[in-house]
């Protein structure tokens, strides 16, 4: 531990911001990163490869839009009832944030405004203008304030380049923590930047505000305690029809697993990992890239690791196979706690007490499963957490089936 955090010691030296006196100030309230590349042609360069896309060289991730039902059917049982089960791809790079928004099949006339608020560099302008009244008006509304998707705005001042965060929902979760993310160090908000949006919410049932549940902690038992408390009159954010469970779908936590990861207790941030620094023709900047590490080693990993690119990526394809297969088996797992409750419910005789552990059972293995299915790194930004979380779900997972054949009673 004590060499990793020498080592992001050496590299915030070595790698330290360029000097004030080379900012270009930008206009306040100008969303365009295209007007932004005009002053930092080479973060804007390296910015536009988000538009590529590709497979994950790890088999995990990537950024190619496919339906995660293909590779995972228990999707379609676990999310029955939700837009999930409808439609449910994975990421592609920020430039398609309001593209991919608009597409989807989980967006109808329905949907509250709150769902821009981390598609879109018009959100700070959006908050300014109507605080959180915006999180309730219509989606479609906010298209049209919304011209540009996720770029330079989220994440820096436009008059110093220093970075910021934009998204109101963070800085006010992280307040109830007692964390003021305006002193945070520049190292912090390499990371902060990234998990603005990068982390679980829900939104609170009158208002439609985004909240992120961390008042009790970021682990996932700590996250589901506070849901337990249903704030704000929040129970779920649906019942699954099969079982008649009220459930949790997560949202992408990448932050509160990677908090308490190795590279995070070492001092590394997201940015030195996903935004590493480059230098082109002596001049040094962080590449706007924002991508899997296996593509660039050399700059992302190779400065702390000293093995070769080779072993390097066999190690993180090693880590997200393993927790693939346990995720794998876990969701498989839950679906079958579902169709198993649902035919106690069918049945002529029924143990309520029963029936209600093999709910609680069932709704809490989901959500330790999809804790880690619906993050980003297959894993690797915590094996160890995410591996302990996987191995409850499917003991959770038994339970409930366990508790769903003595609510039926016996079998005549």
């Amino acid at each position: 531990m004590f060499f990793f955090a020498a080592l992001a010691m050496i590299r915030s030296f070595f790698f330290k911001p360029s000097d004030a006196s080379n900012v270009a100030a930008i206009p306040e309230g100008e969303y365009d990163p295209a007007v932004w590349g005009r002053r930092y042609p080479l973060q804007y360069a390296s910015f536009q490869k988000n538009l590529e896309m590709f497979a994950s060289p790890t088999d995990f991730g990537g950024s190619v839009k496919f339906q995660h039902s293909l590779r995972q059917p228990e999707i379609l049982t676990n999310f029955k009832g939700n837009a999930f089960s409808k439609d449910y791809t994975e990421d592609r790079g920020h430039p398609y944030s309001l593209t991919d928004l608009k597409e989807s099949k989980r967006v109808t006339p329905q949907s509250p405004g709150a769902c821009i608020t981390c598609k879109t560099a018009n959100i700070a302008g959006i908050f300014t203008e109507a605080g959180w009244a915006y999180a309730k008006k219509p989606l479609t509304e906010l298209f049209a304030k919304s011209r540009h998707a996720i770029g330079c705005a989220n994440c820096h001042n436009p008059s110093t380049m220093e970075l910021r965060v934009a998204n109101p929902a963070f800085i006010e979760a992280m307040s109830r923590r007692g964390i003021d993310v305006t002193k945070a160090s520049r190292e912090e908000m390499r990371t902060y930047v990234c998990g603005q949006c990068h982390a679980e919410y829900y939104l609170e049932s009158d208002t439609s505000r985004v909240i992120m549940p961390w008042d009790k902690g970021l682990h996932p038992e700590q996250i589901y305690a506070y849901y337990s408390t249903r704030p704000g009159g929040f129970e779920g954010d649906w019942v699954q029809p099969d079982s008649q469970t009220i459930m949790l779908k997560a949202q992408h936590p990448d932050f509160e697993i990677q908090s308490t990861g190795t590279h995070a207790r070492a001092g590394i941030s997201c940015a030195d990992c996903h935004m590493p620094y480059m230098r082109e023709g002596g001049r040094k900047y962080s590449s706007h890239w924002v991508t899997t590490p296996m593509k660039n080693t050399d700059a992302s990993c190779r400065r702390c690791h000293p093995e070769d690119a080779k072993m390097l990526l066999e190690r993180v394809k090693s880590t997200q196979k393993s927790v693939w297969e346990l995720q794998h088996i876990a969701g498989t797992r839950i679906a079958k706690a579902h169709e198993t409750i649902a035919k106690a419910i069918a049945s002529k005789t029924i143990n309520q007490e029963e029936l209600e552990k093999a709910r609680e059972h069932l709704r809490r293995a989901q959500w330790y499963w999809d804790f880690v299915a619906s993050e980003n790194s297959m894993g690797f930004h915590n094996p160890p957490l995410c591996l302990n979380i996987l191995g409850q779900s499917i003991d959770l997972a038994h339970r409930a089936v366990e508790s769903a054949v003595k609510a039926a009673g016996p079998v005549p």
